[in-house]
């Protein structure tokens, strides 16, 4: 593994972080977040046009630009840095990859050149057990079960899907729903992925008040939908693909995460530089140099973990699950650690401190908890399996 960046990588984290310092400012992001949509439709344009975002990852046969998944997880750190809400993690991290992995030819080529031309969003309306994050439906931990959910079934020569599903992010606003849906009844369930445009017949959907309202989140209901197969019936492993797309994305999150960890920490050593107490700034006590001192180990242990999870993600190494973990706790750490340090401020509305501490909490509510992953990892790795000693 070669630990550098290339050129073309960091020149896509210097035009990325000048792009978004330039267009998603504090009072920006608030105003996107306000929105029925929860973004800026014109920023997420820009994105799209002037970097190629969305179809970073895609190939280039698709109108995308060719580049790996290490790329899309290093932008993704650039867009946690300043919490910029977009379509990113639902359109590219988790619908395109399944496109891309099990649709049918003409549904490619239909589908991910308006993806990676910004022209079309899509969300992922599954589970988020399903990505196979913390664990499956055995053991102690069932997240989710085969009950309930959304049910398939054939109609004539389609399809017609029954059932709610939520949270989803960018549910409520994705002109592309992929829908993971159960068929064949409780005792021979098989999961599918299904294709729904977001404004057909018999689609109800809302927006969540979410607790980090720079993620947005849908909840869905869908009363006999018709919807279109992803693929073909068979010989498709959804679950497994559903799995490989979910490591996918906990390695994104992961420098996500990271982005915004650097980026708060950033901030408070600015804060406490200037914040007097006693006659003087208050970064000058050994106790603040210390609380300090100990976030940013935690910040570039979690940056080197996920860093290599990016680059493992494209290797068939599946250890985005733990990076997550550990970027998901350097973020709650550095946001934690930012409120108390900026005293009463910290604890207000109108700063946007508690913005980051909100993030760490909701994507840890959506793709973790913390130990789950870890615990998980360590199920899929039997660190703690029970051996026979021979005597």
């Amino acid at each position: 593994m070669d630990a550098g960046f290339t050129a073309e990588q960091d020149e896509i984290r210097r035009t990325l972080r000048e792009l978004l310092h330039k267009r998603c400012g504090p009072e920006e992001l608030r105003a996107a977040v306000d929105t029925p949509a929860g973004h800026d439709p014109a920023l997420w344009t820009a994105l799209a046009e002037q970097l190629g975002l969305p179809g970073l990852a895609l190939p280039e046969a698709y109108g995308g630009v060719g580049c790996s998944a290490t790329e899309l997880a290093l932008a993704a750190e650039e867009t946690g840095r300043v919490l910029a809400p977009s379509p990113l993690l639902a359109t590219a991290v988790l619908v395109a990859p399944l496109i891309l992995a099990l649709g049918t030819d003409a549904q490619r080529a239909d589908l991910l050149p308006r993806i990676a031309s910004g022209a079309l969003t899509a969300a992922l309306a599954a589970p988020a057990a399903g990505l196979a994050l913390t664990g499956g439906n055995r053991g102690d931990w069932a997240g989710g079960g085969r009950a309930g959910g959304v049910q398939a079934r054939r109609a004539g020569a389609g399809w017609t899907l029954y059932g709610e599903v939520g949270p989803v992010p960018d549910g409520h606003s994705a002109r592309l729903l992929l829908v993971a849906a159960h068929t064949g009844g409780f005792a021979r369930s098989r999961t599918l992925l299904f294709l729904v445009a977001g404004d057909a017949a018999g689609v109800v959907r809302n927006r969540h008040t979410a607790l980090d309202a720079t993620r947005s989140l849908g909840h869905l209901q869908l009363r006999d939908v018709e919807a279109e197969l992803l693929g073909g019936d068979e010989g498709m492993d959804v679950p497994a693909a559903l799995a490989r797309t979910g490591d996918g994305a906990a390695a994104v999150l992961a420098c996500e995460a990271v982005g915004a960890a650097a980026r708060v920490l950033e901030r408070t050593v600015e804060y406490v530089k200037q914040r007097e107490q006693f006659g003087r700034a208050i970064g000058s006590f050994q106790a603040v140099k210390h609380r300090l001192a100990d976030v940013y180990v935690q910040v570039q242990a979690a940056r080197s973990a996920a860093y290599y999870a990016a680059w493992a993600a494209g290797r068939g190494e599946r250890v985005g699950g733990l990076a997550l973990a550990q970027g998901l706790e350097a973020l709650r750490s550095s946001a934690g650690e930012a409120i108390q340090l900026h005293g009463g401020i910290g604890f207000t509305w109108e700063h946007d401190v508690q913005l980051y501490f909100k993030r760490a909490a909701g994507d840890e509510l959506l793709f973790g908890p913390v130990h789950r992953l870890r615990a998980h990892a360590a199920d899929a790795a039997s660190l703690f399996t029970a051996t026979e000693v021979p005597v």
